[in-house]
């Protein structure tokens, strides 16, 4: 399974329509386009993956620069996810939401 990292979609672009973009050029297992999870808009970019790699390939070379929706795309194959440091929270501040005033 290959993953495919495509980037630069409009916030008007949907899986549905990512799944378009991508077919034609091999078998899609899934087409995904990133949501924020606190606004629901899309972030820009999503993945497509793809079982067969030589498909994947040919598929990243035909759609990268073309446009979606008035928007050049960037396809490239996806790095793996790297793995962000677990933390605590935020805030810093006595309550969490405003830091401790500077005594001079």
């Amino acid at each position: 399974m290959i993953n495919i990292y495509v980037g630069n979609l409009s916030f008007r672009t949907d899986d549905e329509a990512l799944r378009q973009a991508f077919d034609g050029h091999g078998e899609i297992a899934s087409a995904k386009v990133v949501m924020d999870r606190d606004t629901g808009r899309s972030k820009g970019f999503g993945f497509v993956e793809m079982p067969n790699r030589e498909e994947a390939l040919a598929a990243i070379k035909a759609l990268d620069g073309q446009e979606l929706d008035g928007r050049a795309l960037r396809v490239n194959e996806a790095r793996p996810r790297e793995e962000r440091p677990r933390t605590g929270g935020g805030g810093g501040g006595r309550d969490g939401f405003a830091p401790r005033p500077r005594r001079f």
